[in-house]
């Protein structure tokens, strides 16, 4: 085999994130679920004989040591492989939107090249190197959608019913430091059970960090106000922030087109905005093996 082409990256959603504490060592301690949506980058993947790794930029151009690089040059290194690859990048999910486009590529790129370089490593070994790059790359490599606790070191998977959502990505982005830094974050919701989550998976809960994104982006409020029209015209479960970037989102039937929604403010220049379903698994889940 000497190339993998049309690998895809999905992004995710966190049906709601909570920050339950935080260890004396500065990390938060959060309950999350993560959801897998049919919204991708597309990355493909050539081998090169000659060791050197190489990116091309098929659609927006990224940092010259993105995650996607970083990834490829620490599997080379951990492994010890003589090959390389050109890795060329389609890429859709809109940076700094909370939906870990960044995380879910270097996550594919890893099972891509673990298959093309014929490494066979398992899940568990790419993981802790995921790990290294992100927290949330080990969830994209186990391929489902995750009850997620601790620091983001603790992945349960779940099921979740098939449903549809409207998806906002506001112009600005939002650091996830700023958020994390902020004095007025709430730091002390009561934990959940996995159960009560399943009791109503689309509408439990709420995003802790959500307030203190919108002080600091003015976008999103302006994002949820807009799904709070759709709602009342479209029965929409009501919309919240996904993880700590500037994309928000909301249940709608299925079946329904963005014709149905509100008519987007012509003030909404450079936003993105997309009708997803969610996955039931990761589309290169099974690449690598299970075992640990």
């Amino acid at each position: 085999m000497t190339s993998v082409h049309h690998v895809l990256a999905p992004a995710k959603l966190n049906l709601f994130l909570h920050i339950t504490g935080r260890r004396e060592d500065g990390y938060h301690l959060l309950q999350s679920a993560f959801m897998l949506i049919d919204w991708y980058d597309t990355l493909h993947f050539d081998v090169r004989t000659d060791g050197h790794i190489s990116r091309e930029d098929l659609t927006t151009p990224l940092p010259p040591d993105d995650l996607i690089t970083r990834a490829a040059r620490l599997l080379q290194s951990a492994t010890g492989t003589p090959l390389g690859a050109h890795i060329a990048i389609e890429k859709s999910i809109p940076a700094q939107a909370g939906m870990g486009g960044g995380s879910s590529d270097a996550a594919s790129c890893l099972l891509a090249l673990n298959k093309l370089w014929g490494l066979k490593l398992s899940v568990h070994q790419l993981a802790a190197l995921g790990l290294q790059l992100g927290a949330d790359v080990p969830f994209f490599l186990r391929g489902d959608n995750a009850w997620v606790e601790g620091v983001g070191e603790k992945i349960t998977p779940i099921s979740l019913p098939p449903a549809q959502f409207v998806v906002v990505k506001p112009a600005e982005g939002l650091e996830t430091g700023k958020i994390f830094g902020s004095e007025s974050l709430k730091r002390d919701t009561k934990p959940a059970t996995i159960s009560l989550f399943a009791a109503d998976p689309y509408g439990f809960g709420h995003n802790d960090l959500q307030p203190v994104a919108q002080c600091l982006c003015p976008q999103i409020s302006e994002a949820m106000e807009w799904l709070e029209t759709a709602r009342l015209k479209q029965a929409v479960v009501k919309g919240r922030m996904t993880g700590s970037g500037s994309a928000v989102f909301a249940q709608v039937p299925r079946g329904t087109d963005l014709s149905q929604m509100p008519l987007v403010p012509a003030t909404w220049q450079n936003w993105k905005i997309r009708m997803c379903g969610n996955l039931e698994v990761h589309p290169q889940k099974g690449w690598a093996s299970s075992d640990d």
